[in-house]
């Protein structure tokens, strides 16, 4: 049980850190419900987390029929996760990096946090749950499908957002998905694995 806790807080400080520090200042878009929270965030003003709990309902609803465990492990990861997206905002002016580099590290935050909780069948979002679901279902790696999911995401973003931002923020796609890939796929890798 502690190294559950221990993952849900160090993830979704990742989490909190690489959205508020990278991502929003950067105007980048990242993938999963976290991506279409960012996009709300930009069109209309509101927050991010927030936004993240409600579109995560039905995908929670989902696993409380079918995955009861990661219902219960997932909605403490995805309430810790939009709370600390909510909390860090007033990290937006700390870190001052070119967009390609700040979409890249916000992507690695994002991916090692994600990742973290993945290990330990917890979620911080409805499409990283639904991605873990589809996992132990069909066997692929959890990480390659957050990629998928969040490529479409994001190329969908390029359409109502446009500028050269959100081709960058195939960058942190790119991150999210490498770190939480790694950090999923070694059996080696055993530091928060229950």
């Amino acid at each position: 049980m502690f190294k559950k806790l221990a993952s849900i807080g160090l993830g979704s400080m990742f989490i909190g850190v690489g959205v508020n520090g990278f991502i929003l200042p950067l105007h980048l878009l990242n993938g999963g419900v976290m991506g279409i929270g960012l996009l709300v965030k930009y069109l209309w003003g509101f927050k991010v987390g927030l936004t993240m709990i409600c579109l995560s309902l039905p995908i929670y609803l989902l696993a409380l029929k079918y995955e009861r465990p990661y219902f219960f492990n997932s909605l403490f990861g995805m309430l810790a996760s939009s709370i600390m997206i909510d909390i860090l905002f007033p990290l937006k002016e700390l870190f001052d990096v070119p967009i390609a580099e700040g979409a890249f590290i916000g992507g690695l935050f994002i991916g090692s946090g994600v990742g973290l909780m993945l290990r330990n069948k917890i979620s911080p979002g409805g499409m990283d749950l639904m991605a873990l679901l589809m996992s132990k279902w069909f066997s692929i790696n959890v990480g390659i499908i957050i990629f998928f999911i969040d490529i479409c995401i994001v190329t969908f973003g390029l359409y109502i957002l446009g500028g050269h931002e959100s081709v960058y923020s195939l960058l942190t796609v790119l991150g999210v998905g490498l770190a939480s890939s790694v950090i999923t796929s070694f059996k080696s890798v055993n530091i928060y694995l229950s």
